[in-house]
């Protein structure tokens, strides 16, 4: 089974419990802050991935940051459970997919939005009303300048891409212009 199908499940599973219990800021911070600690330790996030190493002395290495961190007892659990399913290494992969779980709850999409250079912020709201009106859901909107695009704007939502650049259009109209 892929590391992104066990996530997936890892983050149903967590995203139905954070919800009943109205933890989910909390608790996403909490893993997100054990996350970007293991990221900054390379060996910690070794120790955690290690075949080789006990479980019992994993734990105990847990327990200790846990008791640093001082966590919620919901994160501790959850955090405990990816130990004992040798899965705590793949923290990073599984809060993604928690994010993506809570934004389809919540129906939000995320877009990246590509220009060649800065957008103001009234034309940011036009282009995150215009999104909303085609997707029918609430918009997170991420920027990006790319002067290689000359000018226009590329969207992408998921794998779907709307590229409305100057240097696509261009390239359409030399496909054009040699055909004809």
């Amino acid at each position: 089974m892929s590391v992104a199908t066990i996530a997936n499940r890892y983050a149903r599973a967590l995203a139905d419990v954070i919800t009943e219990r109205h933890e989910v800021t909390d608790v996403v911070g909490e893993l997100s802050t054990f996350a970007q600690l293991m990221q900054g330790h390379t060996e910690l996030r070794e120790v955690f991935a290690s075949p080789v190493i006990a479980l019992d002395r994993k734990r105990n290495v847990l327990n200790e940051l846990l008791a640093r961190l001082r966590v919620r007892q919901t994160s501790n659990n959850v955090l405990q459970l990816l130990l004992e399913n040798y899965r705590l290494h793949q923290l990073d992969e599984i809060l993604r997919s928690l994010a993506r779980e809570l934004d389809t709850r919540a129906n939000i999409v995320s877009a990246e939005v590509t220009t060649a250079r800065a957008l103001g912020d009234q034309d940011r709201e036009m282009l995150r009303n215009r999104l909303r009106t085609a997707t029918g859901k609430e918009v997170r909107l991420q920027f990006r300048t790319d002067p290689e695009i000359i000018g226009g704007v590329v969207t992408r939502i998921g794998s779907l891409i709307f590229d409305g650049s100057i240097k696509t259009q261009l390239a359409q109209m030399k496909q054009r212009l040699a055909k004809g």
